[in-house]
């Protein structure tokens, strides 16, 4: 019988499997580190030499070079978590987790841990290359930027928790979706250009996706030095909303996977 005591090194142990994963593997430095480095600098040189054609302000490659990274941390952390996930699955792994005294949460908390540290480590990378390349200093708002940064994480598990249980529904026909389920909330999420550029149906979507409030927020810093904290509360409003649907979703999921055995069969 499972112990319900919360005990931290049973999630140090989840964290540690996924840390000597990432070890080991040359594929998974290649996915951490060579992509964000090669999206930053394309889009930061084409950016740099628009600018310098057709634009004369100065923030506008410091705009597109923080939505980047933005974005960025949300993939990494989104992924870190599905991922993370779907690699217990390809190495027949599920079953032999929870036979074990680990509980659901500390497996989840495990996931969130080592996805956060994704995220910081692709967007600290990103924020050193970007000082270093476009002298942009992503960091100088400070606690502005943080409020951001925590809401936008916190989506991200959202949509990788979901992630999870479409692939606890369905099996591994839902895989591409650790990939392809943030880019659904892309075109809404204004990473790159205002909210009212869009067509006024997909603007009344836009409205109940928080990172679209991030994004506009992020861009009203950059471009007129203040903060819209009501569409801070807004996206804080919606993203807290979206992880306790997408708990009790994933919570549903898994215990439909018990009950119908399919816990055991999934990745075979």
């Amino acid at each position: 019988m499972k112990s319900n005591i919360f005990r931290p090194k049973r999630v140090w142990g989840i964290i540690l499997r996924h840390l000597y994963l990432l070890k080991h593997s040359f594929s998974r430095w290649i996915d951490l580190l060579y992509w964000p480095t090669v999206d930053l600098l394309l889009w930061g040189f084409i950016t740099l030499y628009l600018q310098k054609r057709f634009y004369q302000e100065g923030y506008w490659v410091f705009q597109f070079l923080g939505a980047l990274i933005f974005w960025n941390i949300l993939i990494r952390a989104q992924q870190g978590l599905a991922v993370g996930f779907l690699e217990d699955i390809w190495a027949r792994n599920l079953l032999h987790i929870f036979v074990s005294p680990l509980t659901i949460f500390e497996y989840l908390l495990g996931l969130f841990l080592y996805s956060l540290l994704k995220a910081f480590i692709a967007s600290l990378l990103m924020a050193i290359l970007a000082f270093f390349a476009f002298n942009f200093k992503f960091w100088i708002q400070g606690v502005d930027i943080f409020l951001l940064t925590v809401c936008l994480i916190i989506f991200a598990w959202s949509i990788g928790l979901l992630t999870m249980a479409f692939i606890l529904f369905f099996g591994q026909e839902a895989e591409i979706l650790a990939w392809a389920l943030a880019l659904l909330f892309l075109p809404f999420s204004a990473v790159f250009y205002p909210v009212k550029v869009l067509p006024k149906s997909f603007q009344m979507i836009a409205k109940f996706v928080p990172t679209s409030y991030i994004f506009e927020t992020f861009r009203k810093i950059l471009l007129e030095g203040y903060t819209l904290y009501t569409f801070i509360i807004k996206a804080y409003i919606l993203v807290f909303i979206y992880f306790f649907l997408s708990i009790g979703i994933f919570i549903l999921a898994f215990n439909f996977a018990k009950k119908t055995g399919k816990l055991t069969k999934i990745g075979e």
